[in-house]
């Protein structure tokens, strides 16, 4: 692997590699007084940030300096990006200065691609290494370490992924948390099933592989997992329903719905969380949601994507 663009670049043996890599790194920072690995000693990574983001870029950030890489956070309202530089002169500036990884998330859908295809243009023409692109989220098209570290802490409360039904509610066509999830979990076996009002479905949404309905309460008997969804209102322009209020009466996670799924189902969001609309506090903070998990497996994961794209399939160094 060079890059990290999609879900699709990963079938289902280098997907489960990579979960199996994330528990490695768990196990070898098990009981260390001072969390550091030398696994990438030497090594540049960069965060690119045109989105504001909390749990992407600091799991990122600490996921480099725990393998002892340096770590440098370029923002574009601090960057020149704010007096007018392009994406691609920006890309080529970090690539100058040295960096090995570029982690990238943009609010175009496309762009991580778009700046992978000039770094690999540039670099032949400069006989040089092009540095590992990763994909943090670009627009509502694809997060891919995002759905790693959701089906790591899946597979960490259930068991096993496969034959497992997944069901993932709420906005839809803006996400692009269920766009990823969707191809990765089918891609590792897993029934998937996605609930939503119609206005928040895609189109083509039909082509995807799983199941849509628009009726949470029918779907929640027999889940072994419910992922709720944010509401992306900074996406919205017009009305996608009538209220906050009847949103969370047709599509929150209640207290009552939470009683309806098995003793063992799992309830997971890729946060940050509206709740009282997407999902109750008393159902956030129960025993069953695992938000605060998927926050600690997202280091773990991407731990795990860096090493794979900048060392390889080396044993994890202790």
């Amino acid at each position: 692997m060079k890059h990290l663009l999609t879900v699709a670049d990963l079938d289902r043996g280098t997907a489960t590699e990579l979960l199996d890599e994330a528990e490695r790194f768990e196990q070898a920072l098990l009981g260390r007084e001072v969390k550091k690995l030398p696994t990438l000693r030497g090594r540049t990574v960069m965060t690119v940030f045109y989105e504001n983001s909390t749990r992407t870029r600091v799991s990122f950030e600490v996921a480099g300096k725990w393998m002892s890489a340096d770590v440098i956070n370029v923002s574009a309202s601090s960057s020149s990006v704010s007096k007018g530089e392009s994406l691609r002169d920006t890309a080529l500036t970090l690539h100058a200065a040295g960096a090995d990884a570029l982690i990238v998330r943009h609010p175009a859908s496309g762009a991580a691609h778009q700046i992978a295809r000039w770094m690999e243009q540039w670099a032949r023409e400069e006989n040089r290494a092009a540095p590992s692109i990763i994909n943090a989220g670009d627009g509502t098209h694809q997060h891919p370490t995002q759905a790693l570290l959701d089906a790591l802490t899946l597979r960490q409360r259930l068991g096993d992924i496969e034959g497992k039904r997944i069901v993932l509610v709420g906005d839809i066509l803006h996400s692009r948390v269920a766009r990823s999830n969707v191809f990765l979990l089918d891609t590792l076996g897993a029934e998937v099933v996605l609930v939503a009002p119609r206005t928040l479905l895609p189109v083509g949404v039909e082509s995807w592989p799983c199941r849509v309905a628009t009726s949470l309460d029918a779907e929640l008997p027999g889940a072994d997992a419910v992922m709720m969804l944010r509401v992306q209102a900074e996406r919205m322009n017009g009305g996608f329903f009538p209220s906050a209020r009847e949103y969370s009466i047709n599509y929150g996670l209640s207290e009552r719905r939470l009683g309806v799924l098995g003793d063992d189902a799992v309830v997971l969001h890729p946060g940050p969380m509206l709740r009282g609309m997407e999902i109750a506090s008393a159902v956030a903070d129960s025993p069953k949601a695992a938000v605060l998990q998927q926050v600690t497996n997202g280091v773990h994961m991407r731990m795990a994507v860096l090493f794979r794209l900048l060392v390889g399939t080396q044993e994890v160094a202790a």
